[in-house]
């Protein structure tokens, strides 16, 4: 193993002991890593860091300004020893680079992509994935999360899911609608009788019995938006799986309008909902739509009669 790939390693290692998971950047400090050595370079350079970040010469500027992000933080912590090692400054690639807006499902949608799942040839597969959809839909969670319940954390009698050791090492509860709680109960007999002996402990199971994988949920989302027919406008990014998060909490923040509540005042409620360490964090999921304008246009135009 070479310095740089130890070092690495090590670097890793410290900073998942602070609560990180560090899923995708540790993919991405592996690449540069094996860039580094394939060029036989023993030391990080800015130049080499630059050429490496640039490599996928048609990928969106952003992924690029996220993989130098990972190199400077790694070389960041390299240079405390060494001072050889050339930190990129933090603007070389920060030009244009912003917040993609999320796509937006609306509720006909999500209807129509869990249809796409009934659909499945598998059995298995079909009650997995329209579940699935569905509960990320109605909660929020994330992906990851939804994937790592244990059936030990879904505790449907009292309507309320354990999520652990998520995004910072945190764990949560996160209460459930009784409609929410019925369909999870539906799932979990109809995946009993396909599935009887699973060789996992996980609440969502695969075709093949196995605990789902980011890449099979991916792949067979992007199937399932095909066949309900789900597309996103010219020059917008393609619909997510992830995005059903961001659908959760402006569709919380319509029907909070809707039902004339102190929105403000609950925004931390939903931000300790989803999971966020402080309100501030939830703000970047909640992207203008045209219904959540309405409602808050709506909400000021009365102020301001009232006021007037």
């Amino acid at each position: 193993m070479s310095t740089l790939r130890a070092a690495a390693d090590d670097y890793l290692a410290m900073r998942r002991a602070l609560g990180y998971q560090l899923r995708q950047e540790g993919r991405i400090l592996a690449s540069f890593v094996d860039h580094l050595e394939h060029h036989g370079l023993t030391r990080i350079t800015i130049e080499a860091a630059l050429a490496w970040a640039t490599e996928p010469e048609h990928a969106d500027p952003i992924w690029w300004a996220k993989r130098l992000t990972v190199v400077r933080g790694f070389a960041g912590y390299l240079r405390a020893w060494d001072e050889r090692t050339e930190v990129p400054p933090a603007g070389l690639l920060s030009k244009g680079v912003r917040r993609r807006t999320p796509y937006l499902y609306s509720p006909a949608q999500i209807v129509a992509v869990m249809g796409a799942a009934r659909r499945l040839d598998s059995p298995l597969r079909a009650a997995t994935f329209e579940t699935f959809v569905g509960l990320m839909a109605a909660t929020g969670l994330r992906t990851g999360e939804a994937m790592g319940l244990d059936r030990d954390d879904v505790h449907l009698d009292d309507s309320l899911l354990i999520v652990r050791h998520s995004k910072f090492d945190k764990s949560r509860q996160v209460p459930l609608h009784q409609t929410t709680a019925d369909a999870l109960e539906d799932y979990a007999r109809r995946r009993d009788e396909l599935c009887p002996h699973p060789a996992v402990p996980c609440f969502f199971l695969s075709g093949a019995g196995t605990r789902l994988n980011h890449t099979n949920m991916s792949t067979t989302f992007a199937g399932l938006l095909a066949a309900a027919g789900v597309t996103a406008p010219p020059g917008r990014r393609r619909p997510r799986l992830y995005d059903l998060r961001h659908s959760f909490a402006v569709a919380t923040l319509v029907a909070w309008y809707a039902d004339d509540a102190p929105v403000p005042g609950r925004l931390p409620a939903l931000s300790t909902y989803l999971g966020h360490v402080k309100p501030s964090s939830t703000y970047w999921y909640l992207e203008s739509s045209p219904e959540l304008m309405a409602a808050a246009a709506g909400r000021l135009e009365r102020f301001w009669q009232e006021s007037s």
